[in-house]
């Protein structure tokens, strides 16, 4: 999602939604968003990024693509702003009349998910628990007809949740109302696991 400006001070909002498939068109989406918006890259004054969790291959993808969009801009003066997928979903399901305790459940693969807990009113959505990592008996104990579980997969294991998608246009929605912007060599991941590296040993090696 770009928010830019098209002569005077109107802002220009402009959306394109696309899912499924394993590749990531990055640069014809752009280019849609642009020409259906009537805005040149140059026009674009803040962007706004998810951070996850999510597919860590397009999260990562995005992230180059604003780092570099930045580092290109005239004068550097392109802002950035990381929104965590988790409260995309929470505010999406704010906008889908979704209320009460609300679950945002993410596979996180390795049979766990991430997991973050919103209560969701008329008015406004309030992160109750952070994003953590649970495993899936971990949720099934929350399965006691008070919770509610959203997510973009989430009815492969709760078949009475809400299917909810973190949407472009709801990111940038909540990025218009913030300022905390990033430079784009501090733009991260959302990835609550810890890193760790195990270095093969080398194998033996024969010639002929």
């Amino acid at each position: 999602m770009v928010r830019g400006r098209a002569g005077g001070d109107a802002n220009v909002v402009s959306e394109i939604i696309e899912t499924g498939g394993n590749r990531t068109p990055a640069f014809a989406l752009i280019e849609s968003v642009l020409r259906e918006a009537k805005l040149e890259r140059g026009q674009i004054d803040v962007l706004a990024v998810g951070l996850g969790p999510g597919s860590y291959t397009g999260i990562r993808i995005a992230l180059a693509l604003a780092q570099g969009w930045q580092l290109a801009s005239p004068g550097r003066g392109l802002k950035l702003i990381g929104i965590s997928s988790a409260e995309c979903l929470a505010a999406q399901a704010h906008a889908d009349a979704i209320r009460g305790q609300v679950n945002v459940v993410v596979d996180a693969q390795r049979s766990e998910f991430y997991l973050a807990t919103y209560e969701i009113t008329e008015t406004a959505f309030e992160e109750v628990e952070p994003l953590q990592i649970r495993t899936l008996e971990e949720l099934e104990l929350r399965a006691d007809g008070r919770n509610i579980f959203i997510g973009p997969e989430v009815t492969r294991w709760f078949p009475d949740g809400r299917l909810v998608y973190p949407r472009a246009a709801k990111l940038g929605q909540l990025a218009l109302g913030r300022n905390e912007f990033t430079a784009a060599d501090k733009l991260e991941p959302i990835y609550l696991r810890e890193t760790s590296f195990v270095k093969a040993p080398l194998g033996k090696r024969s010639y002929h």
